[in-house]
């Protein structure tokens, strides 16, 4: 077959025929006209989240999205989730829960085998679908109104939700890296089903990034500095491009030893709160270095205020 008509039948369906080895600026903008933001990982207590909303005003970095309680939402009780999610609303910045049950909270142990885990982070059963939705709805009754999202199934019900009224409608969705997606029609999927922005895979190239691009609107969001257990890389320097061919997008900051597997995963309960805020701070750090290199190699690139409107901000 000719590789050309097949490039000509993926682009008469949406998805480019090959990625953008001309790296084209792309013309998408938030809402309010940036076209970059920044996210801040692991925010997981009250305590962390004043810590890195602090550090960040310091700074005069403006920090716009917090993805908080990966050790699983369950895990902080109500008082502390209504601390969280009234020091998000004072600041004006989104937050985007992680709930509880996952595969990983399951007794089936498929996951942790060498080529279990290959089958990705899907819900098992109608039980722990039950679990998650219970688990955000808590959440949404203590003025939540950002979630994260790895499995497919669960986004398309979540929207089903949100669209039926089950949800409130101002509810947002972010796909995250674990569920693994990292192609233009893969991102197209994820955006039919109602995602609200999407993680893909944290070590695609800039071609690549930009040919999902090319067939999403909602934001991307990059890591730009990724714990070891993914590879231990940083992408500093890719910064100004992504901005210029991604747009709009989120920066991700997330270094460290593990996100949530193996002895030096951070995202636990018992990693303490102090450790976490330390390790906020710096993130915020790296945040500011991003900015600057960024606004030296592509002067005029336009980073969002604090608390644009179209956030979903936590309403206590």
């Amino acid at each position: 077959m000719d590789q050309r008509k097949v490039k000509e039948i993926l682009s008469k369906h949406g998805i480019p025929g090959e990625d953008a080895y001309d790296l084209p600026e792309s013309p998408l903008r938030f809402p309010d006209g940036a076209q970059y933001r920044m996210e801040i990982s692991g925010v997981e207590r009250p305590e962390v989240l004043e810590a890195v909303i602090t550090e960040a005003q310091r700074r005069k970095l403006p920090v716009h999205r917090m993805i908080s309680t990966v050790m699983g939402a369950t895990l902080l009780d109500r008082a502390e989730l209504r601390d969280f999610a009234q020091i998000a609303a004072d600041a004006k910045v989104e937050v985007i829960i992680t709930p509880g049950p996952r595969s990983g909270w399951d007794t089936g142990r498929q996951l942790v085998t060498p080529e279990g885990g290959l089958s990705g982070l899907r819900f098992r059963g109608a039980d722990q679908l039950q679990y998650v939705v219970a688990d955000i709805l808590r959440a949404v009754e203590l003025g939540f109104r950002g979630f994260l999202v790895l499995d497919e199934g669960l986004l398309w019900l979540l929207s089903r939700m949100r669209e039926e009224g089950d949800l409130p409608e101002d509810v947002v969705f972010k796909v995250s890296v674990f569920a693994g997606h990292g192609n233009p029609a893969g991102a197209k999927v994820l955006e039919s089903l109602g995602a609200n922005t999407f993680n893909p895979l944290a070590d695609l190239s800039l071609p690549q990034l930009g040919a999902i691009r090319q067939a999403v609107r909602m934001p991307l969001d990059l890591h730009i500095y990724l714990t070891d257990s993914f590879g231990g890389f940083n992408r500093f320097y890719d910064g100004p491009e992504m901005v210029r061919v991604c747009s709009p997008c989120y920066f991700k900051m997330e270094p460290g030893p593990a996100c949530v597997v193996g002895p030096g995963a951070l995202y636990k309960p018992w990693v303490s709160g102090k450790t976490l805020a330390d390790w906020g701070r710096e993130k915020v750090k790296f945040a500011q270095i991003l900015h600057e290199l960024i606004q030296e190699s592509y002067p005029g690139a336009v980073l969002s205020d604090w608390g644009p409107p179209d956030l979903a901000v936590p309403q206590p």
